[in-house]
């Protein structure tokens, strides 16, 4: 079973975690309803995301059996056979779909906006895992368009706007973890000695310069969501502070990076790091301090 989890990258599902973005920060997590309809779109992307996942690792399966860390992937060691991992993406296609049908009728409403999300990320991810990872720059904001549409996925299937902020927000966050990578590949690409034609056109000196922009743009989006009209009309004024614990989380992940240079993927650092951790979930217990004891 382990295997099969490797195969759909289940750990990596946290992304689509996004999805609750708009009906978290409307304050109508304790909604049913609403929470019913983003918990199905948090399905639906995941599995998305999977068959994105199997194609890429169906394509790359030369590259990664070289690869230190990636030959241990399923279909790259061999685990799991190249028939087998078409079936399993073709179960996962018609489940997904069946899944946006189910929704319709559960819901009685039409889900078109949402669907076209999904089906956009999808073809945007085959353009990427075919061509364009290989086109820097291309590559890194093609993953961030990756977040910013489970955002609005979020925000179709419930009906909540999202403020221009919040969205812009999540591009330049998605930014920092793309770019992280990149750093964290770099570095490993120099001490094996081992490169892929993905990382042509980077450089660590470019990926730090990259990072520290991309950092410096999301605490600017953050603080700019959190001083606009919108968000000061629904919170309290005091989300404001909230800023302390963003500044501290990308301080400390810049720290991870640039001083210590953890070279894993940004969410494994997220996963084994206990300071972000913590400050993670003493962001999320103000905001909720805020949604729901606003008075």
């Amino acid at each position: 079973m382990k295997k099969y989890l490797k195969l759909l990258r289940v750990e990596q599902w946290v992304k689509n975690l996004f999805v609750f973005v708009p009906l978290f920060f409307s304050g109508n997590i304790t909604n049913i309803d609403l929470l019913s309809k983003s918990i199905f779109a948090f399905i639906i992307f995941s599995l998305a995301a999977s068959v994105v996942y199997i194609l890429n690792d169906y394509n790359d399966i030369e590259a990664d059996s070289k690869h230190p860390e990636k030959r241990r992937r399923p279909l790259a060691s061999g685990a799991i056979s190249k028939p087998k991992a078409l079936s399993i993406l073709a179960a996962l296609v018609i489940v997904d779909v069946a899944l946006v049908g189910l929704a319709q009728l559960y819901f009685h409403e039409p889900l078109w906006k949402f669907a076209t999300i999904i089906g956009l990320y999808i073809v945007i991810n085959l353009a990427y895992t075919f061509k364009l990872k290989h086109v820097p720059i291309i590559d890194i904001f093609i993953i961030a368009t990756g977040f910013v549409l489970r955002v609005l996925a979020g925000g179709y299937i419930t009906g909540i706007g999202i403020s221009q902020w919040a969205i812009l927000l999540t591009f330049v966050l998605a930014l920092v973890l793309a770019i992280g990578k990149r750093r964290g590949e770099l570095i490993n690409a120099q001490v094996s000695g081992k490169t892929r034609k993905a990382l042509d056109g980077y450089n660590v000196q470019f990926a730090d310069i990259a990072l520290s922009i991309s950092v410096t743009l999301a605490i600017v989006c953050y603080l700019m969501f959190t001083l606009s009209p919108e968000v000061q009309g629904r919170f309290h004024q005091r989300v404001f502070y909230t800023v302390i614990f963003v500044v501290f989380a990308f301080l400390r992940y810049l720290q991870q990076t640039l001083v210590y240079n953890r070279t894993e993927s940004p969410t494994k650092i997220v996963y084994r790091d206990r300071y972000i951790q913590v400050t993670l979930v003493l962001w999320v217990a103000a905001f909720l301090i805020q949604i729901y004891f606003k008075k």
